[in-house]
């Protein structure tokens, strides 16, 4: 299986509901490192997985969407805890979204699987890896 991972950050603001959250109920920022990667049995005609250009371009564009905002704001997102885990399955139904419209080119449509992992700190990270649907 070929690899590829392309990555980028992003800084947002959010809180979540529920005592197990302790003083995360409270609006906080975090600023995440994001790594996607690319997954196929095979590489496309020219030797590539997918274009790392489009990819990065393709990420930045979903990530646009969350940067320097207030996740709380977002309606795509209301009612919903915006744990570390839930933002990883997020972007990654995006982004598998782009693949399956091939907005990652030809090659990006024989992508089998994609692993979104956001890293919190050198210390804490999370990650969400499937197929893509």
């Amino acid at each position: 299986m070929y690899s590829l991972t392309v990555a980028d950050h992003i800084m947002i603001a959010h809180s979540f509901r529920g005592e197990e959250f302790g003083p995360a109920q409270r609006v906080h920022g975090a600023t995440f490192v994001v790594e996607a990667e690319f997954r196929a049995a095979r590489l496309d005609g020219a030797n590539l997985l997918v274009d790392i250009a489009a990819a990065r371009v393709e990420l930045r564009r979903i990530l646009d969407g969350l940067d320097y905002r207030n996740l709380d704001e977002v309606p795509e997102l209301a009612g919903q805890n915006t744990t570390t885990e839930f933002l990883c399955a997020h972007i990654h139904g995006l982004l598998s979204a782009a693949l399956r419209d091939g907005k990652l080119g030809d090659g990006g449509r024989a992508v089998q699987s994609l692993k979104i992992l956001l890293r919190e700190s050198p210390l804490a990270w999370a990650a969400y890896e499937g197929a893509v649907a």
